[in-house]
C-alpha cells in the first residue's frame, strides 16, 4: 500500500470541521499534519496562525489544502505554490476567474498540481446520471436549488460580502453538477437577481441559460431543503434530487444514497492520484456561469436580511 501522504488544512471554520477532517482522517492517503487557522484548531494536531509560518516550519508537507472563503485564499495559494506544495482548493476555487488562471499557470510551471474540487460532483448519483444522459438530447432542464443559509452558513456575514457569492454560494454547487451531466455545454442569456437592500451579494436568483435550461436559487427557504435539478429527453425523464444523490429515471427510482455523506472522502481520493499522477484538474466551467450571472444579473432590490 502506497505511503500517507502529509497535508497541511488551512482554514478550520465549519466547513473544515463537519467534511475536511473526518475525511482526512478516514482516508488510507493522508496524514493531516497541521492546521493553519487564526482562530479554530483540531485536537493533537500541530497548528500555525499563519500560512508563511506553516511553509517554513514544515517543508516536509507537501500537500496543502485551502479549506478558507474564497476572498483570502488566493495569497495562500500563491505562497502554497511558490513554496513547492500542491494545492487543493474548496469550491468555488476562487474569488475571480483571473486569480485561478494565475494559479493554474504557476502550478504548471512549478510541476505542481493543482485540484479545484467540486464536491457535489462526487453525490451518489451524478456518475449514473451523466451515463444516462450521455448521447441524448436535452428538451430542457430546470435547477431547484434552495435552502436555509441561517441553517447552512450561521452569523457568516462573509457570505454576503462581495467576493462571497451570496445564493450562488450553493448554487454553483447545481451548476457543478450541470455541467457535468449535461452532454452539451450551454451558457447564460439572462438572470434576475434578488440582492437584500443592506447587503452586496444576491439572496436569490433565477437564470436562463441556452438549451431550454432555467435555474432557480433561493436561500430563504425553511423546513425541508430543495436540491433537485431535473432534465428532460425524448427519451424519457432524469430527476438528479438531494443534491445529486438519488437518481430517478422517468419517476422510478434508478439509485443513488439517501446521504450527502461520502463527497469529500472522494476529493481527497482524487487529489492522491493527481499528486501522484502528476497531474491537474481545473474545471471553471460552473464559475463562468456564476461570473456570466453577476455581469448580465438584473438587480432587484428585497427587504433587508439579517441572520
Amino acid at each position: 500500500m502506497a505511503h500517507k501522504m502529509k497535508v497541511a488544512l488551512v482554514g478550520i471554520g465549519k466547513i473544515a470541521v463537519d467534511q475536511h477532517v473526518p475525511a482526512i482522517d478516514a482516508s488510507p492517503d493522508w496524514d493531516l499534519a497541521c492546521t493553519v487557522s487564526r482562530k479554530g484548531h483540531v485536537d493533537e494536531v500541530q497548528a500555525f496562525a499563519g500560512i508563511d509560518e506553516m511553509l517554513a516550519a514544515r517543508p516536509d508537507v507537501g500537500v496543502v489544502s485551502l479549506a478558507l472563503p474564497p476572498v483570502p485564499r488566493f495569497a495562500y495559494a500563491e505562497a502554497a505554490l511558490k513554496a513547492g506544495r500542491h494545492v487543493m482548493l474548496e469550491k468555488p476555487p476562487g474569488a475571480t476567474l483571473a486569480e485561478i488562471h494565475a494559479l493554474q499557470a504557476l502550478a504548471a510551471d512549478r510541476g505542481l498540481t493543482l485540484y479545484a474540487t467540486w464536491h457535489s460532483r462526487m453525490a451518489h448519483a451524478v456518475a449514473a446520471a451523466k451515463a444516462w444522459l450521455h448521447g441524448k438530447v436535452v428538451s430542457r432542464a430546470h435547477i431547484t436549488w434552495r435552502e436555509d443559509v441561517r441553517k447552512w452558513h450561521p452569523g457568516q456575514d462573509w457570505v454576503f460580502e462581495p467576493g462571497g457569492m451570496g445564493v450562488f454560494d450553493p448554487g454553483i454547487n447545481a451548476l457543478s453538477i450541470l455541467t457535468e451531466i449535461l452532454p452539451a455545454p450551454v451558457h447564460l442569456q439572462s438572470a434576475e437577481l434578488e440582492f437584500p437592500a443592506n447587503r452586496q451579494t444576491p439572496i436569490a436568483a433565477r437564470l436562463v441559460f441556452s438549451g431550454g435550461v432555467t435555474a432557480d436559487f433561493d436561500w430563504r427557504q425553511e423546513g425541508p431543503q430543495t436540491w433537485d435539478i431535473a432534465v428532460e429527453t425524448p427519451e424519457g425523464r432524469l430527476d438528479l434530487r438531494m443534491g445529486g444523490n438519488v437518481l430517478e429515471i422517468d419517476g422510478r427510482p434508478a439509485g443513488g444514497a439517501n446521504t450527502i455523506m461520502g463527497e469529500y472522502p472522494a476529493l481527497y481520493a482524487r487529489m492522491a492520484a493527481l499528486v501522484r499522477a502528476g497531474e491537474s484538474e481545473v474545471d471553471l466551467a460552473p464559475m463562468v456561469h456564476v461570473a456570466d450571472a453577476l455581469t448580465l444579473g438584473r438587480r432587484v432590490v428585497v427587504e433587508a436580511f439579517e441572520f
